[in-house]
């Protein structure tokens, strides 16, 4: 990532003048219609000064020019760095009790993801692997989701919405690109359209603003709702690898403002430098060393080999060059990374502060769908979950008991693991066999029965993976060889007597 540096901050103008001109260009964009505006805040430094900027736009207008709402939104991914999640979580509640105090129509909204798309349920519940560049399935059921899911309904109730947001063209060359694309269509200054959403404009006041720029508007000006920006600036400092934030810099000094505020588990990056560095720079975040270990274990990917089926979701088997792609975390990898982020998530709470002593790691919610997975839609009858949970946790599982007719019992499994002599393949077969004939028992009308079971014989068809290999390589090579016939609508017509 390349961060640009200014010379001189806001091009040698007053910090003062260039407020000034934000706050009154907001008001009048504000009272120029009826359309509600959505603030999206991460609690970082470049959405908290924007925010911070309507705050004083609205503080100078009159009580009767005040009606139109603006939405705070802020999305929790729910493996959010813990240290930060908790500060935007106070720094709602406080904006929320200071909006009201000082009549102002800001409302904070804390928006999460549907329990079926959080990280732990596709991970450990279904089997995706840790994200990855190529298949970066995180971003859209995390955050995208959750806060497109708010701005469709502001704009079903309204008919428009406007989106305030902190992007900067100096936070990347990547973003400034985007950014200079969507300028073209702009219906005004820093006013753009959303590629994504319709009816909805982007409105960035700080856009033009580089990372020092941001953290002199933060310093001298108090923050509005009560939540210290100095504490922010400690924030950043403590992410930073060599501890400083300095606020006016030359081209050699180093900036916190490459200090990047994401998901604790993220593999997308080769390196968590925030949460490193947090650990690093203060013995009371050596608590969260557990989760730096396992989100360093999720990145591993030397053990993909073993810890992922040669199948795909659906039990395809498809090549890539010469080698299998590898599928969905295996069973006993799901059981393991379940262990491990309860192991963590007890000694998180028994060595970290009072604060957050209570932290949730995994919820019960997710619990409660990965075991509705593992059972019905993996058909992994044996119910494990319950046993993992009381095993890590010391505490008995809260959930009830399933349905017994389609919960197989470990004396059964046991017995058939016997019968299919160490065959794993074979015997993950006979167990889905059983199951999904369990699952229809109870239906009046047992159509789609045959389909489901040709299904799972068609998964665990092979002896082992060398062997599904060379099927796979035997399938392609006779597509390969196949010769490809013109069709009637192809063929050419001659003059040619009969």
């Amino acid at each position: 990532m390349s961060t640009a540096k200014s010379t001189a901050p806001f091009q040698g103008r007053a910090l003062a003048e260039v407020v000034s001109e934000l706050t009154e260009e907001i008001r009048e964009l504000y009272t120029a219609d009826e359309v509600p505006w959505v603030i999206g805040y991460s609690g970082g430094k470049d959405s908290t000064a924007v925010l911070q900027l309507v705050w004083l736009a609205l503080q100078g207008l009159p009580d009767e020019q005040r009606k139109k709402p603006v939405h705070v939104i802020s999305t929790d991914t729910l493996v959010e760095n813990p240290v930060v999640a908790a500060w935007v979580t106070q720094s709602l509640d406080t904006m929320g009790k200071a909006a009201k105090e000082q009549g102002l129509p800001i409302e904070p909204h804390r928006l999460i993801p549907e329990v079926k798309d959080t990280f732990w349920v596709n991970l450990i519940g279904r089997g995706y692997p840790a994200p990855r560049p190529k298949f970066r399935w995180c971003t859209e059921r995390l955050k995208i989701k959750p806060s497109n899911a708010f701005i469709r309904r502001v704009v079903r109730r309204h008919g428009e919405a406007i989106l305030v947001l902190g992007i900067r063209k100096a936070e990347s060359q990547a973003r400034a690109r985007a950014m200079a694309r969507h300028e073209k269509r702009r219906v005004r200054d820093r006013l753009s359209p959303n590629g994504n959403l319709p009816n909805s404009l982007v409105y960035s006041p700080i856009e033009a603003w580089g990372t020092d720029e941001v953290w002199m508007f933060l310093m001298q000006y108090s923050n509005a709702w009560g939540h210290r920006n100095k504490d922010l600036l400690t924030m950043y400092q403590g992410a930073s690898e060599d501890s400083e934030c300095p606020l006016v810099v030359d081209d050699t000094t180093p900036s916190c403002g490459d200090s990047r505020f994401g998901c604790w588990t993220c593999t997308l990056v080769d390196k968590d430098k925030s949460m490193t560095a947090m650990i690093r720079n203060d013995e009371e975040k050596e608590w969260m060393r557990p989760l730096l270990e396992l989100r360093n274990e999720l990145d591993d990917v030397s053990k993909e080999k073993e810890t992922r089926d040669f199948r795909r979701m659906n039990g395809a088997v498809q090549l890539f060059h010469d080698g299998v792609i590898q599928g969905p975390y295996t069973q006993e990898a799901r059981q393991k990374w379940l262990t491990k982020l309860l192991d963590a998530q007890t000694l998180v709470r028994r060595t970290s502060p009072e604060s957050v002593q209570g932290i949730e790691l995994i919820s019960e919610a997710e619990l409660h769908e990965i075991r509705r997975i593992w059972v019905f839609d993996k058909h992994e009858v044996e119910d494990t979950l319950p046993g993992i949970y009381e095993k890590a946790t010391n505490e008995k599982f809260p959930g009830r008991p399933l349905d017994e007719q389609l919960v197989l019992g470990a004396e059964e499994m046991d017995l058939l693991k016997e019968v299919c002599d160490g065959d794993e393949i074979h015997f993950t077969m006979t167990r889905e066999l059983l199951a999904v004939e369990r699952q229809h028992r109870t239906m009046t009308r047992r159509s789609g029965l045959f389909k489901e079971l040709e299904k799972t014989i068609k998964k665990g068809f092979y002896e082992n993976e060398g062997d599904a290999l060379q099927f796979a390589k035997r399938k392609q090579e006779i597509r390969d060889t196949v010769p490809t016939y013109v069709t009637l609508d192809e063929e050419k017509t001659t003059d040619a007597p009969s």
